[in-house]
């Protein structure tokens, strides 16, 4: 059995703040609520379309709040690295929702086009300020912890479209109501549509690559190898696995054949050379090494299990 060694280098995990979440989930309900009423009254598809949007913010951010709570978590035995991947989860099944709801947006647009409506102009407009209010504070909350965590950029960006779908609705809410173009409603609900397809796809991207264990994109493995490689003793490094647990925790698993038949003494003064190189020069905080000295094996850098 070959020997495995975690490298635990001291990491920043950043104060995920659930109470601001809450605070989020909290605003956009009221939003939600207040704009489906406005919208039956006023007629506004996209006032509609705005409140569709809030409810999967609302629905993401609650999803986001579990992930948070969840990835504090600790280990278990059934659960060796805890609850650790939540947040990505959350990542990946929020921007799938805006991409899904941004479909059906597009579609009840294209419906409204062929039979536009007269359109109760004052709701719109006063409804649109208030959620630019309240996703506006929302986003300011959510702003710093965005910056650092896929989780919570998930959950900002939804809040943040949003946002900016309820400026676009003011703006039509004052056209409609000035120069009664009515049509604007409709062309802004495409608008908003496609624009949470673009935010949301690199996002669902960037997660699917972390569930899918991919290896980061910044990384680039045979210049690992070449590095290694040039450690006095070692021969070859092969059989290599890369990914990302989340978004704190990048792992390298690997193979190592060496020159002579050192002791295990030996083998840990290299393993920490090797720990210090994958750290400081790729980022790579946790390291499972399997020494090896004349076995007959597959010596590729990527093999296939």
């Amino acid at each position: 059995m070959g020997n495995s060694h975690s490298h635990n280098h001291s990491h920043h995990h950043p104060d995920l703040k659930g109470r601001n979440l809450v605070i989020s989930i909290f605003l956009n309900t009221l939003i939600t609520a207040a704009q489906v009423v406005g919208g039956l009254l006023s007629g506004s598809l996209a006032l509609l379309s705005d409140a569709l949007h809030n409810f999967t913010d609302v629905l993401s951010l609650i999803v986001s709040y579990i992930a948070n709570v969840l990835s504090k978590q600790k280990a278990s035995i059934h659960r060796t690295f805890g609850y650790k991947r939540a947040e990505i989860l959350a990542a990946f099944i929020n921007a799938s929702t805006l991409i899904i709801i941004a479909v059906l947006l597009i579609i009840e647009a294209i419906k409204r086009f062929q039979n536009p409506q007269e359109i109760e102009s004052n709701l719109v407009i006063w409804l649109s300020l208030l959620g630019i209010i309240a996703n506006g504070i929302s986003v300011l909350l959510l702003k710093k912890d965005a910056d650092v965590n896929m989780n919570m950029r998930s959950a900002y960006l939804h809040l943040l479209t949003d946002m900016l779908a309820s400026v676009a609705v003011l703006i039509g809410g004052l056209l409609m109501k000035f120069y009664q173009m009515f049509w604007v409603d409709s062309a802004l609900t495409l608008a908003i549509a496609l624009y949470l397809i673009w935010v949301g796809y690199d996002l669902l991207k960037n997660s699917f690559k972390v569930l899918m264990l991919f290896t980061p994109e910044d990384i680039q493995v045979k210049d690992i190898v070449e590095e290694l490689q040039q450690i006095k003793n070692i021969k070859n490094v092969h059989h290599i696995h890369i990914w990302q647990l989340n978004e704190n925790e990048v792992h390298l698993e690997a193979h190592i054949d060496f020159n002579e038949d050192i002791s295990l003494s030996k083998f840990d003064v290299i393993l920490q050379e090797v720990e210090e190189i994958l750290y400081h020069k790729f980022e790579i905080n946790h390291v499972n090494i399997q020494p090896e000295f004349g076995k007959c094996d597959e010596k590729e850098i990527i093999v296939q299990d």
